[in-house]
């Protein structure tokens, strides 16, 4: 049998262990040590698992990981959400639809300070739809939104989902969150467009809501100063060289904690929960760090990225529908594995593919790019049938919405999704811009 053959079999392993639900990181790491074994011997392996973890782990760039995952916590706990969805809320809620336009706004804008996907689906749900069924929306809108607000969270900076991109392809993360603000805002301003046409072609979906006074507007502005200050301060600190991500992100825990401090939301005992949670998260995502590392050292052994990559580049194919072919397997693959999964199991093998491609870009830049437009498909396989696990977050929160309305109702947002990925494809610069003015 030839290693290409052993690789080939041994994704087909991996990915059927992911469909009857082995966790994502013991499937890993049971393919990369079994396929490590067939390939070298027990010896190499014993030697490797010495010194692998610690080596791995006890890098300063991973440090940031738990930093901004504490950072999340203590904003889930801080009620930032419910600020931000009211002042959303007062500014847009009498505007038909407005009401699931201000529960997209405050996904994005929590999701600039959670910084997870599936953390922001879950708080911003508990918040918004009681008032989205007060107002009588639609199941299909007022869940569909949610869902697909959620999915904001893993391009707006700080996103662990970029970190790890980078770490991944060794990509400058200061460069990647500023390669990301733009597409980012671009999907929130995308979104917010579904909604309007949403309303438009069905008006009973999106009643208008109830107008809010000039002193509800300020009212709703002082509340949320603080959160607007420590994005600035976190990000703007980060984009600017002031602090690198890691001391942005402890800057960004440290604020975030004593915003729930202040608004009386944090207690001892609610500290240790979060750090608690914001632990075992980490070590979820170390663990599979650890998995991805035994499978790359398998894949790499076998030759499989290097024989992909001269493949395409002999092929004739134009970089661009490689490109896209590529972009089809995140979507077949959002049906079966989270977002963290589908990274660390596809970017070893996919970047050698596209790093061996002429696109006309440095391969800096190239990183960037490909990157960005990734990360947005892999957050429509978050909203994509049969699965969508913002879909499933949501549903738990709105139990007498059918899931098959949910469906129905991301489908606007999910072509809102195609425009995206389709103007960042056809025009780089849009993604490049930010980085290089800043560089």
């Amino acid at each position: 049998m030839s290693s290409v053959q052993l690789a080939l079999i041994g994704l087909a392993v991996l990915i059927g262990l992911l469909v009857i639900r082995i966790p994502v990181a013991l499937a890993m790491l049971a393919v990369g040590i079994c396929g490590y074994v067939a390939l070298a011997g027990f010896d190499p392996v014993l030697a490797y698992m010495k010194t692998a973890a610690f080596w791995q782990f006890a890098s300063y760039e991973f440090s940031v990981i738990p930093m901004f995952l504490l950072m999340g916590e203590f904003a889930s706990r801080s009620g930032l959400s419910r600020s931000l969805f009211s002042a959303a809320n007062v500014f847009l809620g009498h505007r038909r639809g407005g009401v699931a336009m201000a529960a997209v706004g405050g996904c994005g804008a929590f999701g600039a300070i959670c910084g997870s996907s599936l953390a922001t689906a879950g708080t911003m749900a508990r918040v918004a739809i009681p008032e989205l069924e007060r107002y009588r929306y639609s199941g299909s809108l007022a869940t569909g939104a949610l869902a697909a607000g959620g999915t904001l969270g893993i391009l707006i900076p700080p996103s662990v989902a970029l970190i790890i991109y980078a770490i991944a392809v060794q990509a400058n993360i200061v460069q990647m969150f500023q390669a990301a603000l733009i597409p980012g805002i671009i999907g929130l301003v995308g979104y917010l467009a579904a909604i309007a046409i949403w309303v438009r072609i069905f008006p009973e979906s999106g009643p208008v809501g109830a107008r809010a006074s000039a002193a509800e507007r300020v009212q709703a502005l002082l509340d949320t100063w603080p959160t607007l200050v420590l994005f600035v301060v976190v990000i703007g600190g980060i984009y600017f060289g002031i602090f690198d991500p890691t001391e942005g992100a402890a800057v960004g825990a440290f604020g975030a904690g004593a915003l729930a401090v202040w608004k009386g939301n944090l207690d001892l005992q609610g500290f240790f929960s979060c750090v608690k949670d914001a632990a075992k998260t980490t070590g979820m995502i170390f663990l599979i760090l650890l998995g991805a590392g035994f499978l790359n050292i398998f894949m790499a052994l076998t030759g499989v990225a290097e024989q992909l990559s001269t493949l395409a580049a002999a092929s004739g194919l134009n970089p661009y529908v490689i490109l896209i072919l590529l972009l089809v397997v995140y979507l077949l693959l959002g049906c079966l594995m989270d977002s963290l999964a589908m990274i660390f199991l596809t970017i070893p093998i996919f970047w050698p593919i596209m790093a061996g491609l002429d696109f006309a870009m440095p391969e800096a830049d190239l990183k960037m790019w490909f990157g960005i437009v990734v990360l947005i498909v892999v957050e429509a396989g978050l909203i994509t049938p049969p699965v969508g696990i913002n879909v499933l977050i949501i549903n738990h929160h709105a139990p007498k919405v059918p899931m098959r309305e949910t469906f129905i109702g991301v489908t606007p947002f999910l072509l809102s999704g195609v425009v995206r990925v389709a103007l960042l494809i056809l025009i780089p610069p849009i993604t490049l811009f930010l980085p290089h003015l800043l560089m």
